[in-house]
């Protein structure tokens, strides 16, 4: 019979691992087994967990929600071409800068390992014991934080806030340029408003922020390729080959670890919108009544024109340091070249 039910040590347990993971100077989570493939941190049991949990939902008709690529529906800025033409002429800070900023929103995922968890019982009709909801604060959402910021109790284990380090330092240099000003948020501004207010504003706020951070998760496999074909074109970082291989490695080592995130995200949405969930005046209402509109303005989010905004904003980063590296007359007509290599994307 198919386990469905899990305790929170078996949520949170790792694969016995026969080499650590040490790259770049960096003590990293996760570890390799035997046959020296990399393994994700405290998956032996919870991708299992996540599997068996999805194939219960369809079994009883529902399917998952769609988490894929057409959910994106702008490429990343500047393009795969745009960012060779600056390597290639040693103006690196918008990369550095990416990276780096990817680092430190990763770090704010520990928020995750102390955020207050209420049984879902409590909000849903239907008896979710063997379900994923019923096992979110069983160390779900403490595995997520654990992933991106580090488990707070073995502080000497890197996450993917200093993977994303390692793999910048190995292609660019930990120092390489100043610390870029990071945004203090990059959450939908609607959040703070009641929006399901159907359900208890605690199950609300939970529940949209879990979204939200889906969404992320989605967006983020884009800058995940994107930097692996950056880091792996022969003709970038041509003196640091070696380690711009190494770093794809590591960036593909983080897209692995955050796999079993849009996973569990995946699914927990999927549950809710597929059960009958208590109302705060006593009643009921079909989960897909509360769920569906508010998924919709979160994959809808940010609008055209927010995307359009923070483009320009790279653009006009980008031709500053041009005209620094280069000069204003040597800056035209690069800058000419930079904008025919477009794809109309916006800033990874």
């Amino acid at each position: 019979m198919t386990q469905l039910v899990y305790s929170k040590a078996e949520l949170l347990e790792s694969h016995p691992y026969v080499k650590p993971h040490v790259e770049a100077g960096y003590t990293l989570h996760g570890g390799f087994t035997a046959d020296g493939a990399y393994v994700s941190p405290r998956t032996l049991k919870r991708w299992p967990a996540v599997t068996a949990w999805a194939d219960a939902l369809k079994a009883k008709g529902h399917d998952q929600i769609y988490c894929g690529e057409k959910l994106l529906t702008t490429p990343t800025y500047p393009s795969r071409e745009q960012q060779k033409l600056l390597l290639r002429h040693g103006l690196g800070q918008t990369f550095w800068n990416s990276l780096t900023t990817t680092g430190v929103i990763e770090a704010r995922g520990g928020a995750l390992c102390n955020i207050p968890v209420p049984d879902f019982q409590n909000l849903v009709v239907e008896d979710v014991s063997q379900m994923l909801v019923g096992h979110l604060h069983k160390g779900l959402l403490w595995a997520h934080g654990a992933d991106e910021a580090g488990d707070p109790a073995h502080k000497e284990l890197g996450a993917h806030d200093r993977m994303w380090f390692a793999a910048r330092d190995l292609v660019f240099g930990k120092n390489a340029y100043p610390f870029p000003e990071v945004a203090a948020s990059i959450a939908r501004p609607a959040a703070a408003e009641r929006e399901m207010p159907q359900i208890p504003m605690m199950y609300e706020q939970l529940i949209k922020f879990m979204m939200n951070v889906l969404m992320i998760e989605i967006r983020a496999e884009s800058f995940f390729a994107f930097c692996k074909d950056v880091f792996t074109d022969p003709e970038n970082f041509e003196g640091r080959r070696a380690e711009a291989d190494l770093a794809a490695l590591m960036i593909g080592r983080i897209a692995t670890d955050e796999a079993i995130h849009v996973g569990y995200l995946q699914g927990m949405v999927s549950e809710l919108r597929a059960l009958t969930l208590k109302t705060e005046n006593g009643g009921t209402v079909p989960g897909h009544e509360v769920i569906d509109p508010v998924w919709a303005r979160i994959v809808a989010w940010p609008s055209d024109q927010a995307k359009a905004d923070q483009r320009a904003l790279t653009r006009a980063a980008i031709e500053q340091q041009v005209i620094a590296k280069l000069g204003a007359d040597r800056a035209k007509p690069f800058l000419a070249e930079f904008d025919s290599l477009s794809n109309q994307g916006i800033a990874a």
